[in-house]
């Protein structure tokens, strides 16, 4: 089966094809200088009044005590999840040198003739080739195969961990849901998918994957990756950094501004799915005018109101750029009223790093409407919403309240030789 963005990736084949090559190269540099970074973080012994963002971010564990072996282990088995869940957002490590193996001649034969019989190839690739075909078939083998071997990858090391005792009863509930969603998730693919394989409600419409169905499948995916994420942080850093009792009361008045940011943020990326399952990046391909107006027309004329939001093009794209809008305001407005607070230096240094990519992610977003949806920068803008998540989930990991015996043990300041 087929998604009815299979035109969209047909029209992008050779740019997908240079992803396809040089993305696990690079990503996986990129995911090595992180891991880097945390492992000198776990092993940093710097001040943690240090004045640059960088020595914040090392002192994010200082006075942590020491993982054991049992958590580090598991945090690895997570991280690695984690990595395998970013890798299956954005595609990336795909060989197109497999899909001439992948089945017989007469097989693929066969199987292009069932695609010839749906809505998309009738109303959009008619007259697609073989090859063309065979590229798209990949994209989605390749996308199913990876998400039934990370369950796998997921299954076997938690079930020998949870055998062995390495894992507690908490931690083995987290992770038992979190493994139930992933199978969920599965599910809410295939619903997806079915979803582009029925016709058009019009003859003028063109086969789509239900932009309900897409939202709910990104949607899950992000809070799968969500959940792993703080579940990891939780093994490593059972408490956050503190160090003075004037540095909690910061954190906590940093807190009340950062968890309406960070659901600003998620609500955007989240309409960010209705543009791609209405194909709306590929309409008003002018910033920062919609067009020749501010807004345009026709934002209300279907009917139901509600309907406007999800399913008309023009409401769509302005939702999301007002919304993209209104996370950088609101993010640039916790760096300016944070920025004279006593709090720890790992705080204001994910501030400033949560600042400077939400700028990088409107950046891309305008390059990728102004340049009608390229795929590398579509998958680009993709990774920007998560990275921003992630740094949104990470400030708010690191803004927790310490546990009651941390507390009793910190002084009221920061001692004068740490300045």
């Amino acid at each position: 089966m087929f998604r009815a963005v299979g035109s969209v990736l047909k029209r992008n084949k050779e740019s997908i094809y240079g992803i396809a090559r040089g993305s696990t190269s690079s990503s996986h540099r990129a995911f090595t200088c992180n891991v880097t970074s945390s492992t000198t973080v776990n092993s940093a012994s710097s001040s943690p009044l240090a004045g640059n963002s960088f020595n914040g971010l090392r002192s994010l564990l200082k006075g942590q005590k020491a993982p054991t072996f049992r958590k580090m282990s598991t945090f690895r088995k997570i991280l690695h999840t984690i990595l395998k869940i970013l890798n299956i957002n954005l595609l990336n490590g795909m060989s197109h040198v497999l899909i001439h193996s992948l089945l017989s001649d007469e097989a693929w034969a066969k199987e292009f003739e069932k695609y010839k019989q749906s809505p998309e190839y009738k109303r959009v690739n008619k007259g697609m080739n073989l090859e063309d075909f065979k590229f798209i078939y990949w994209m989605e083998y390749a996308h199913r195969m990876w998400g039934r071997g990370l369950g796998i990858m997921f299954a076997l090391p938690f079930s020998y961990f949870l055998r062995k005792g390495y894992i507690t009863l908490r931690l083995g509930v987290q992770l038992s849901g979190l493994f139930a969603l992933g199978a969920g998730q599965g599910f809410i693919g295939w619903w997806m998918v079915k979803s582009g394989l029925e016709e058009p409600p019009s003859e003028y419409s063109q086969p789509r994957v239900s932009p309900y169905r897409l939202a709910a499948h990104l949607t899950s995916a992000f809070a799968i990756y969500c959940g792993l994420f703080w579940t990891a942080l939780s093994v490593v850093m059972p408490e956050p950094p503190a160090e003075s009792l004037a540095w909690v009361r910061g954190a906590a008045k940093v807190k009340k501004l950062a968890l309406p940011v960070s659901f600003i943020v998620g609500i955007t990326a989240i309409s960010g799915a209705f543009v791609a399952g209405n194909d709306a990046g590929r309409a008003f391909n002018t910033f920062p005018k919609m067009g020749d107006t501010w807004i345009p027309d026709g934002i209300f004329e279907m009917k139901p109101l509600i309907r406007n939001f999800f399913e008309n093009t023009a409401t769509v794209q302005l939702d999301h750029r007002l919304l993209a809008t209104t996370t950088l305001l609101a993010i640039g407005t916790m760096w300016w009223f944070t920025r004279k607070l006593d709090i720890h230096p790992a705080v204001k240094a994910l501030i400033g790093s949560t600042v400077g990519m939400t700028a990088v992610q409107v950046t891309l977003g305008v390059s990728t409407l102004l340049s009608y949806v390229p795929v590398s920068l579509g998958s680009a803008h993709q990774a920007g919403a998560l990275t921003l998540l992630t740094l949104m989930l990470l400030l708010n990991h690191t803004l927790r309240r310490p546990s009651p015996s941390l507390l009793k043990s910190l002084p009221p300041v920061v001692k004068s030789n740490f300045s």
